[in-house]
């Protein structure tokens, strides 16, 4: 009996490991000489390198590069601004420079066109008043405005994790370079930023997932990426294997920035060892006073205007000049296809994590540790990815079984967009909820276990009252994420299921900018929510 129950959960689990990898690995199928995609991989390969490739690689890598520089240069300077000295404001900025992560890079992009483009109220207001002519300010949807979306929607990554590392060693150890007789410019050079720099290239790599999985601000302004290439060739060109192709490309990309980010954060742990916080409790951040204060302040501020204050200011302007226009009677609708989607989600999500965190504390075998290791990987894959790698076996099915109508299942039901969703945001769940275990002793249940309970009296009654925060805050990340998400809801959202993240993408797309403010503030006001919880918690650590 008990060999039995062994197979039976190794089959379980091998069954929900093949449920979340199979969307990942299904788009190097494109590549396997046995299948249709394979034997034309060659003539596909060669075509798309005389013509689109080279483009959507230079595009995504001048992205990548200019996004990259710049999030890591705001995220390093407002997190050592605000951890290294005191100045007036200082308190409230620190949390406030976390306010950008509510803010979706798409619905950035949405509030900045809106203003900057040419008929907008900023470049007629200066033709109006100077009585000038023609365009005045750059082309907004262009790379450079692309490049500066994203810095100032994605820098808190930066932030957050080097504010974090400056605060937990920089301030003794700066102590002791000031009592060594090193002055602030050198302390600052030799001792903060070195001490940052692992932080930083974590965040860096976070910035730059984001930005390669990206499809609403690069479809918006244009710019040919990997991302927006994988869906041209789906949806326009209607040639699957070369999507899959671009699709494998760009997640060789995401894997390679994996590896960089795993590194960068062995090497934070390493940094920390031995590093307690009890010295630095004499150590002040250095008081900034008349202009130097002044200059912090700005250098603080600015990225919160520019990533949050502004982009909401310019979608609450057409709300304030006219109400009757925007579409009030289907945004509810709106609202409850989102809010639905992401509930159904978020508890399918923390229902897998539960699992798989009991599973590995009850038995971490290889087999259990591998499984959560696959199910963490999708969080880094893009949604465009998945989408290529979901549809890809469902199309297989359909051939083979064509009586079933599976691709129906997936395609005309919220099935395939909750597949999707799991894919994704499972990993989410399962590192909140494993963070709430690394909490709960293992002598409670080795008490349990001596009293008679067994595993499903072990998780109700031991380990669940413990987690609730865990899972609240799980089930609650994955809300979010899924409220946000676009490219793999647009693709594969049920008919007339519209979400709050495809209809602004849809009403910006069609130049109805007004409208597409109501669901974009939605948005905004559901990604606040984290937001908040995030910076009280920082508050309460400091």
């Amino acid at each position: 009996m008990p060999r039995l129950l062994h197979l039976l959960r190794s089959a379980a689990l091998l069954a929900l490991a093949g449920l979340l990898v199979l969307p990942v690995l299904a788009v190097f199928s494109a590549w396997w000489p046995g299948t249709p995609g394979g034997a034309e991989a060659g003539a596909i390969l060669r075509e798309m390198a005389a013509t689109v490739l080279p483009r959507y690689a230079g595009t995504t890598l001048w992205l990548a590069l200019w996004v990259g520089l710049g999030a890591a240069v705001v995220g390093t300077a407002t997190a050592a601004a605000v951890t290294l000295f005191d100045f007036r404001g200082r308190r409230t900025l620190e949390w406030m420079l976390l306010l950008p992560l509510a803010m979706p890079a798409y619905v950035t992009a949405y509030a900045y066109t809106d203003f900057l483009q040419f008929s907008g109220p900023l470049q007629v207001g200066l033709r109006t008043h100077f009585g000038l002519e023609g365009r005045l300010l750059p082309e907004v949807r262009s790379l450079g405005g692309a490049v500066w979306v994203f810095i100032f929607s994605l820098y808190p990554y930066v932030y957050l994790l080097a504010r974090t590392a400056l605060s937990e060693r920089a301030p003794q150890l700066m102590e002791a370079a000031r009592l060594l007789g090193a002055p602030l410019p050198r302390r600052i050079r030799a001792v903060a930023l070195p001490l940052a720099r692992p932080a930083v290239a974590a965040g860096v790599a976070l910035v730059l997932m984001e930005t390669l999985a990206d499809f609403g601000v690069a479809s918006y302004f244009g710019i040919q990426t990997f991302t927006t290439g994988i869906y041209k060739a789906w949806l326009a060109m209607d040639n699957r294997w070369a999507a899959a192709q671009l699709a494998t490309m760009l997640l060789l990309l995401v894997v390679v920035l994996l590896q960089l980010e795993h590194r960068a954060q062995r090497r934070m742990r390493f940094a920390t060892q031995g590093v307690g916080r009890a010295s630095s409790a004499e150590a002040q951040p250095l008081r900034l006073r008349g202009c130097w204060g002044v200059l912090a302040l700005v250098l603080c501020a600015l990225p919160v205007l520019m990533g949050f204050v502004a982009p909401v200011a310019f979608m609450l302007r057409p709300l304030a000049a006219d109400w009757s226009v925007l579409p009030w009677d289907r945004f509810v609708e709106w609202a409850w296809h989102s809010v639905r989607l992401g509930a159904i989600t978020a508890a399918l999500a923390v229902g897998v994590a539960l699992a798989l965190a009991f599973a590995v504390r009850r038995r971490p075998d290889a087999l259990t540790r591998g499984v959560v290791q696959l199910a963490s990987l999708g969080y880094a894959v893009p949604g465009a990815v998945i989408v290529v790698g979901l549809l890809l076996p469902v199309g297989w099915l359909q051939a083979a079984l064509p009586h079933w109508g599976l691709a129906a299942l997936v395609t005309s039901t919220a099935v395939g967009i909750v597949w999707a969703y799991l894919v994704r945001f499972a990993a989410v769940a399962l590192q909140s909820v494993q963070s709430g275990y690394a909490r709960i002793p293992r002598s409670l249940d080795d008490s349990a276990r001596m009293l008679g309970m067994g595993p499903g009296a072990l998780l109700a009654r031991v380990h669940w009252p413990l987690l609730r925060r865990s899972t609240a805050a799980a089930a609650l990340l994955v809300f979010v994420d899924v409220m946000k998400e676009l490219p793999a809801t647009m693709v594969l959202r049920p008919f007339n299921s519209d979400t709050l993240a495809v209809v602004a993408y849809q009403l910006a797309r069609d130049e109805r900018l007004g409208e597409a403010a109501l669901p974009s503030l939605a948005l905004v006001a559901v990604g606040l929510v984290p937001v908040i919880l995030l910076s009280r918690t920082l508050r309460s650590r400091a």
